[in-house]
């Protein structure tokens, strides 16, 4: 069987979702501002909990009929309706260590002027990303961060 790991490419870790015969792993978002997350894939199983902010972003890691198994950034996993997500790609920002702030770029150039400086959980979508560096924005600001400093793209993944 084989192992579980985030990748990019035809790689040993990544298979094809056995219901929609995309990537899994992938990253997706939550479409609403009200996802239950349920302790299993179907509607008769308990609500663990509700995620109230459209637009995180999840990692679908199981497949099973029509619905997902998804992990959020904080690595809390559960079983959510297939509907309830959408491949619009976000991201939040993870520092280095919790408390630094991490700086956005004018340009995918650390020698480029820093536009903002964004703390540990900061949302935003995902424009693009070209393995290094990725195009984040969000509201009232926008620019390039480190790739490495998102969760939402996969190291080295490229976003078109």
């Amino acid at each position: 069987m084989l192992a579980m790991q985030p990748s990019i490419g035809q790689s040993a870790g990544e298979t094809a979702g056995s219901v929609s015969g995309l990537r899994v792993p992938r990253f997706v978002s939550l479409k609403s501002d009200r996802v239950n997350v349920r302790s299993g894939p179907n509607k008769d199983q308990e609500v663990r909990w509700v995620y109230t902010r459209a637009g995180m972003p999840v990692e679908i890691v199981a497949e099973f009929e029509n619905w997902r198994r998804i992990r959020d950034w904080e690595g809390a996993e559960g079983w959510v309706y297939h509907t309830l997500l959408s491949g619009k790609r976000s991201a939040v920002v993870v520092p280095s260590l919790k408390d630094d702030l991490v700086p956005l770029y004018e340009s995918a150039d650390a020698d480029s002027s820093v536009v903002a400086r964004l703390q540990s959980g900061v949302l935003g979508q995902l424009k693009s990303c070209n393995g290094l560096w990725c195009e984040f924005a969000g509201k009232n600001f926008s620019g390039w961060i480190r790739q490495e400093r998102l969760w939402g793209a996969y190291p080295n993944e490229k976003v078109e």
